[in-house]
């Protein structure tokens, strides 16, 4: 797929790793549609990228309104080939704190929008582009998801947060098996600790001990590292069922 020819929904496209896709395909010549719950940022993304970027509001756990927005996006940009599941919450927590055990809503709350919400937009989009015109090797249209790297080094304090990432890691090669005759290709990629607008408000002293924990190039991954392995997910068709850490080497420690 060729990104001038991409036209991809976004989810938590209105600020860090989707806002940095956004900017990455429009700057490209691809068309958006960035999905968020925060209209101020949205619509203010949306203006900044010009006239190849609109703003839908979207909740990823609602099933109706996910499929619904979709189909509304797919009208808004012309068609729609890729989709990219950026949305999700950090649900950070020990299953044994201090005041009692962790409420069963939050570890629900967190699977729910990071693990749930992704299934959610992928079969909505799988259902969408399965009636696209096929083009070289079949393909049809992408999908890509966001897990992390605390799925295989979870910390404490992150069982919820790696339980659903984790998940996502998990849906991978199965969709992607089922896909295939589709021509669908499903993708996940895993962060490691970038540098978003959660880390902003971070002490510098924790900043800099987050650096140093990362072997080469040792300070937090840039959003736009993110967006250029979107894009090479997007233009090389053989990557399929697959996830991506990057990461710059680091594995977690327990805490």
């Amino acid at each position: 797929m060729q990104l001038d020819q991409v036209k991809a929904v976004i989810t938590g496209g209105a600020s860090g790793l989707g806002f940095a896709v956004a900017k990455h395909l429009v700057a490209r010549g691809g068309a958006v549609a960035l999905l968020d719950v925060n209209d101020e940022k949205g619509q203010a993304a949306a203006r900044e990228l010009g006239s190849a970027a609109k703003y839908f509001r979207a909740d990823v756990t609602s099933e109706e309104g996910v499929a619904a927005t979709l189909a509304q996006a797919q009208d808004a940009l012309g068609g729609l080939n890729a989709v990219i599941s950026c949305a999700g919450v950090l649900g950070a927590g020990r299953v044994l704190g201090k005041e009692g055990p962790m409420p069963l809503s939050t570890f629900a709350t967190t699977v729910t929008i990071n693990l749930i919400g992704s299934f959610n937009v992928a079969k909505a989009a799988a259902n969408l582009m399965q009636h696209n015109a096929a083009g070289e090797d079949g393909e049809r249209g992408v999908i890509v998801n966001t897990a992390s790297i605390a799925a295989y080094e979870g910390q404490i304090g992150q069982a919820a947060y790696s339980a659903s990432k984790g998940g996502v890691v998990g849906l991978t090669l199965p969709m992607a098996r089922e896909f295939a005759r589709i021509g669908v290709r499903v993708m996940t990629i895993a962060p490691g600790v970038f540098h978003t607008p959660m880390v902003d408000g971070m002490p510098e002293q924790v900043y800099q001990s987050l650096c140093a924990q990362v072997p080469y190039p040792s300070r937090l991954g840039k959003p736009e590292e993110y967006a250029d392995t979107v894009a090479f997910i997007l233009q090389n068709r053989y990557l399929n069922g697959e996830t991506i850490r990057i990461d710059g080497a680091i594995r977690l420690a327990p805490k």
